[in-house]
């Protein structure tokens, strides 16, 4: 791509742009949300023609896109879709692909969902195998199975691709090369996502250092100016001219877009006791979604669920917040509960109407005659100021939402979450779609939320840095609950499919098969010592990380002035997980000691 410039009216999308993409690159596009990534991508694919510049492909090489809305209407099935570009007698490259992502080939288009829509647009561009993927946000509805399957598939193929997504864990499993989206420019570093942030801070650092400079300058030359140009006018007028130009060329720079202000803010405290769930189940017709499923929900708690696309998810969490009944037991919610949902269907929008209309029409965030204002955290504000606290500008407020990115709607569905006072924050895939520094604000903003969680997540990296408990549809009904994040439930589940027959044996000990153990290793662990023993480490871990997290909240100086609340709430969490940790250490040593001494 060569001087490629591109304009929708305002600011320039592209100027000057000069791009070159290797055979067998592995590429993460990164920028903000709004930033230009897709339309890149589209112009990559052919798909949308500069205003200047050129684009030219290689002999032979074959681009190809992901589409992110594909049009099926000419076909019947999504399998019908998938296969047309491919060879008659090839059908099976797509089948191979659709059993991967988990698509129903036979699905009819009529009733296929925007994600399935979007599955069927992945397995038809893998099946064709081009030369260079352009790969859209293809992780959004995948489950993480199949994201973990798709990464196997792109880390062994020898075609080049081109990645967006918002999983940092995907982009830093398969990318050796990163370009940079930015007002406008495209940088391009020769490595691997991983590596982005590090680049990103380092850059900017320069750049403000290198203002800096340029505003001293500038003061510098005018205060020269004034004071003595009138004894040397003829003489310096080319010194004026220069200072003219510096101050045009602070104004020709693009200024960079901060990060969103984002809050979230609780209300009053709920009960201690959040949710208890005992017994419940659930089923359609044949179909066991959960099976006898005790929980319970303690105040604070960031609780995380997972397990394959269908498994029941959203069904447990609409059970336990009271949109969905279960079949056999029963569900209890503490005291003065308020209750806020981030529907990962973006249901709480319309699409035709501007964001502007989106929230001042939200009966939550509605003020009786003022059309120009929203209540926010019980603070009316005007709307713009409002939208501008979410990264939207003047113009945007006045667009309808269909315009919007994908990552702009799921900032636009967080504004009106976060207008509301709420002690129970239920997030069902709050990630897609979201650039990397606002992700990384949800992150800091769930952990320090003074309230509980609850969070359907398909992004493991987001599951790590949030979840002190993990709830896994493991299917068949069974749900079970492991301490810590995405990894802590790995480790412990591999643990335990690692070694099957002991684990049998252990899991289910014939009361006289332990009496005989005991009695023949009198120094020895019980067994009830033993499971304890193997479960301590990843106790111990999930505390570490977790006083980790607390302590680097509790390291910004104004905190409690700021927030005097919050800072109490983290000052206490932390001492309660010290205390914790230190007695879980002794615990694992006097274990281990008394096991050392049984092995002799």
């Amino acid at each position: 791509m060569s001087d490629i410039s591109l304009t929708f009216g305002g600011d320039p999308v592209f100027d000057g742009l000069d791009l070159v993409v290797q055979p067998g690159d592995r590429v993460a596009l990164v920028g903000r949300n709004g930033s230009g990534k897709s339309t890149l991508m589209k112009v990559m694919a052919g798909l949308v023609e500069p205003d200047q510049g050129t684009r030219v492909l290689s002999p032979g090489v074959s681009v190809g896109y992901m589409e992110q809305h594909p049009d099926l209407s000419q076909f019947s099935t999504l399998g019908e879709f998938a296969v047309s570009g491919l060879e008659p007698g090839q059908d099976y490259l797509v089948e191979r692909v659709a059993e991967g992502l988990k698509l129903r080939l036979d699905a009819p288009v009529t009733t296929a969902s925007g994600g399935e829509r979007r599955r069927a647009a992945l397995a038809k561009l893998l099946a064709e195998a081009p030369d260079l993927m352009l790969l859209d946000e293809p992780t959004n509805h995948l489950d993480i199975q199949a994201i973990e399957w798709l990464e196997d598939e792109l880390s062994q193929t020898r075609a080049g691709f081109i990645l967006i997504s918002h999983d940092r864990a995907f982009l830093r499993a398969l990318t050796r090369a990163t370009l940079w989206v930015d007002r406008g420019q495209v940088r391009r570093q020769e490595k691997g996502f991983e590596h982005f942030e590090a680049w990103r801070d380092k850059v900017w650092d320069e750049e403000d250092q290198s203002r800096h400079k340029l505003n001293r300058k500038i003061k510098s030359e005018a205060r020269w100016a004034v004071e003595g140009i009138s004894a040397r006018r003829k003489r310096n007028q080319g010194r004026l001219r220069a200072l003219q130009d510096l101050k045009a060329e602070r104004a020709a720079q693009i200024k960079r877009q901060g990060a969103a202000e984002m809050a979230l803010e609780a209300g009053p405290k709920s009960g201690r006791k959040v949710i208890e769930a005992r017994g419940i189940s659930k089923s359609y017709g044949d179909r066991v979604i959960l099976r006898d499923f005790d929980l319970r929900v303690m105040r604070g708690e960031t609780i995380a669920f997972v397990g394959p696309n269908g498994a029941g998810k959203t069904t447990l969490l609409n059970m336990l917040v009271g949109q969905e009944t279960p079949d056999t037991g029963s569900v209890q919610h503490g005291t003065g509960l308020e209750i806020a949902v981030f529907d990962q269907n973006r249901t709480g929008l319309v699409e035709d109407d501007s964001l502007w209309e989106n929230l001042t029409g939200d009966p939550d965030m509605r003020v009786s005659g003022k059309a120009d204002q929203v209540m926010v955290r019980g603070n009316p504000k005007h709307v713009v100021g409002y939208l501008k606290e979410f990264l939207f500008s003047d113009a945007q407020a006045r667009a309808p939402v269909r315009s919007l990115s994908g990552g702009e709607k799921a900032r636009l569905i967080l504004a009106k979450i976060m207008a509301r006072q709420s002690n129970l924050l239920v997030m069902d895939e709050p990630t897609n779609d979201l650039d990397v520094e606002t992700l990384d604000l949800l992150q800091e903003l769930i952990t320090a939320y003074d309230g509980t969680v609850l969070v359907v997540s398909h992004d493991r990296d987001f599951l790590d840095r949030v979840a002190e408990r993990t709830i896994a549809m493991e299917g068949d009904g069974r749900a079970t609950i492991y301490p810590g994040g995405w990894s802590d439930y790995q480790a412990q589940r591999d643990a335990r499919v690692g070694a099957p027959e002991k684990k049998k044996e252990k899991s289910k000990p014939k009361a006289e098969n332990l009496k005989q153990d005991m009695r023949s290793q009198p120094d020895g662990l019980s067994f009830t010592e033993q499971h304890r023993l193997d479960a301590l480490p990843a106790e111990m871990d999930r505390l570490s990380a977790e006083i980790a997290k607390l302590e680097e909240f509790l390291m910004d100086p104004e905190l409690f002035t700021r927030e005097p609340v919050k800072f109490k709430k983290a000052s206490e969490g932390l001492a309660e997980r010290q205390k914790a940790l230190a007695a879980a250490e002794e615990e694992w040593l006097t274990l281990e000691e008394k096991a050392e001494a049984a092995r002799g």
